[in-house]
């Protein structure tokens, strides 16, 4: 099914506005695409930005209904604008700024042993929805913070393309075995196809900056008078995909205990 066909049904069955990350996810569940790309939800919201804006009406930020059926619609400065491209697929990897902001990607609480750290760092992989194509941020660029439990003990930086290669040397230095979890927050955006863009570069407005470093606290840190999230993270946030490696050592160390070590 097309994406607007699709987009189209989803919503029209909803109960209520949808968020175009849960539209996505629907159609990928419902098997209303065959394929979803890797990233699914900047797909849905280009194609309804550039194809859809008289059938879906905003009512929220990157909230949508149908425009016969929804609330009065909310117009904040930065309301989504059109995306130029000249089709559906281009469109793909364009999504508005204001929900991306300068923080292009991030994972949150991923989970040390799900990488297959043999690999040297080489593979460090996410995916943005349930079913969405696996992508490898090993050569993200951006900060990265390590957790013990729930508890934050280290706080460090990447500027070349080395994300996974420097968690990799956190496995042999001195915090080797003081943490278990990891977040990272990346400034390299995500195409549809799961390559990673360039690096951004250039000047940058305070209140973007200043926005961004906010919402990397209060994703990171979890303060718990903040009753929101920090804004730039409604459809970035990629879920940690266990390493192919990983399994294939779990499911041939699950069959050995099986056969009393039986080859």
């Amino acid at each position: 099914m097309p994406w607007r066909r699709a987009i189209l049904k989803v919503v029209s069955e909803a109960t209520e506005p949808l968020h175009y990350a849960e539209i996505a996810q629907r159609i990928l569940d419902n098997g209303l695409r065959g394929e979803g790309g890797a990233t699914p939800a900047a797909t849905v919201a280009a194609t309804i930005s550039m194809y859809l804006q008289n059938d879906l009406v905003r009512v929220d930020r990157g909230v949508y209904a149908l425009a016969s059926s929804s609330p009065t619609p909310v117009s904040p400065k930065g309301a989504d604008r059109p995306v130029s491209s000249s089709s559906e697929g281009s469109a793909a990897t364009e999504v508005d700024a204001e929900d991306t902001g300068f923080l292009n990607a991030f994972g949150m609480f991923w989970r040390r042993e799900e990488v297959d750290w043999e690999q040297r760092g080489q593979s460090l992989l996410g995916a943005q929805l349930k079913a969405a194509q696996p992508i490898n941020f090993a050569d993200q660029v951006g900060v990265y913070i390590l957790y013990s439990g729930d508890r934050v003990i280290y706080v460090g930086r990447i500027t070349e393309p080395r994300l996974g290669p420097r968690l990799w040397d956190h496995t042999r230095d001195r915090l080797t075995g003081r943490w278990d979890r990891f977040s990272w927050f990346g400034v390299r955006a995500v195409a549809d196809d799961g390559s990673l863009g360039q690096v951004p570069a250039g000047n940058f407005a305070v209140d973007m900056l200043v926005a961004t470093m906010e919402a990397l606290l209060i994703e990171g840190l979890e303060p718990p008078q903040n009753r929101r999230r920090g804004d730039g993270f409604s459809a970035t946030e990629f879920i940690q995909t266990v390493d192919p490696q990983i399994e294939r050592r779990r499911a041939q160390q699950f069959f050995q205990r099986l056969t009393g070590g039986e080859q």
